[in-house]
C-alpha cells in the first residue's frame, strides 16, 4: 500500500475543520471518510476525488484528470487528479472543495452486517 504522506498531510490539514473525519487504508491508498463517506483518497502520488458525475463530467472534459475504473467497472463519481494538477494550494483547495461539496450529498455506503 503506497501513498504519498507529504499528500496525506495536506489533505488532513485540508480536512481538520470538518467535524467527523476517519482515515481507512483501502483502494490501495490512505481514504479520508468525511461524515461515514468516502471523501477523498491518495494512492501513489495522486488523489482519488468523489465529486459526483456531474462535476467529473466537467473536469474530465478540463482534461485535468482521469476516470476511476475499478475492475471493468466505470465509477462515475470518481476522479484521478495527478500530483503536478495538486501542486499549486490554489489547484490543491479546488479538488478538496469539490470532495468537500459532494460529500453533503453523497450517500454512505451500506454498513456491513456482522454474522
Amino acid at each position: 500500500m503506497a501513498y504519498d504522506e507529504l499528500l496525506a498531510n495536506r489533505v488532513r490539514e485540508a480536512l481538520s475543520e470538518q467535524d467527523q473525519v476517519d482515515e481507512v487504508k483501502m483502494f490501495q491508498g490512505l481514504c479520508f471518510m468525511v461524515n461515514d463517506k468516502m471523501c477523498v483518497c491518495i494512492r501513489n502520488q495522486d488523489m482519488l476525488c468523489r465529486i459526483g458525475n456531474e462535476q467529473a463530467v466537467v473536469a474530465l472534459e478540463n482534461d485535468n484528470c482521469r476516470q476511476m475504473v475499478h475492475g471493468s467497472r466505470v465509477m462515475k463519481d470518481f476522479v484521478f487528479v495527478e500530483a503536478e494538477n495538486l501542486r499549486s494550494t490554489k489547484d490543491f483547495d479546488h479538488w478538496i472543495s469539490l470532495c468537500l461539496q459532494f460529500n453533503k450529498v453523497a450517500k454512505a455506503s451500506k454498513k456491513k452486517k456482522n454474522s
